[in-house]
């Protein structure tokens, strides 16, 4: 799948898994509930909002083992080089990092970064939402200069409204791991699948023998159109007043 398509499918599963899995004792601790007056077990609008985006932006990360796709080149040499090291490591495009393994580690390694280091908490919040902002298709067609300090500009201003809003993070681990898997599952749509179970080298297609033709018509025109949809009647779901 293209960079878009898998940044919006990340946006929309959080949207739709948030408030289930807002109930888990460890994430209550994120929400200011009795200064907002949120009942227990929710996240606040700008933590809902906070986490679609890093669930996007997170939702790129299995395709930095490929130095040609968008994450490779969201932060020039710096990502490429480290997409080709990815890529030597995990076996190439989708090997390691397009399986459960990663999606749990990535999970667990955010979660770590939430709970024990702040800066560290804060720099990757900031990467995943500019990643999300670029997989998008956030700037000014036909100017990459002009494009990267649009996103860089509204990166840095979403991550200030989030701080002064005092989102918290302890959600963060499980926006990074959903965002993964939905990689993978969405990979798995398409007609050369995923090594789901890695190590074991067995490639997974879903539905079976029905595989998606990557950056054809059907995803361009019709599921991005309708992910962007589902984006905007989740978030009105989620926020409208009861």
């Amino acid at each position: 799948m293209m960079g878009h398509t898998h940044a919006l499918t990340g946006a929309v599963a959080w949207l739709a898994v948030a408030p289930g899995l807002a109930a888990l004792p460890y994430l209550q601790e994120s929400s200011r509930f009795v200064e907002v007056g949120i009942m227990a077990g929710a996240l606040t609008p700008a933590e809902l909002i906070a986490g679609a985006l890093v669930c996007a932006g997170a939702a790129m990360l299995p395709d930095l083992d490929h130095p040609s796709a968008t994450i490779a080149q969201t932060f020039g040499p710096v990502t490429w080089a480290l997409s080709k090291a990815v890529a030597w490591i995990s076996g190439g495009h989708r090997g390691a990092t397009h399986s459960l393994v990663f999606a749990v580690a990535v999970g667990a390694g955010a979660h770590v970064l939430a709970t024990r280091y702040p800066l560290g908490r804060d720099i990757l919040v900031v990467l995943m939402i500019g990643l999300a902002l670029r997989a998008i298709g956030i700037g000014i067609p036909g100017k990459r200069l002009a494009s990267a300090l649009v996103n860089i500009g509204l990166t840095v201003g979403l991550y200030a409204v989030f701080r002064s809003l005092e989102v918290g993070y302890a959600w963060l681990g499980l926006a990074i791991g959903v965002g993964s898997l939905v990689h993978v599952v969405g990979d798995c749509c398409t007609e050369k699948g995923c090594p789901v179970l890695w190590p074991l080298r067995q490639r997974w297609v879903l539905p079976y023998k029905i595989g998606l033709k990557t950056g054809r018509a059907f995803e361009q025109k019709i599921l991005a159109p309708i992910l962007s949809l589902a984006v905007v009647g989740l978030l009105y779901l989620r926020l409208a007043p009861m």
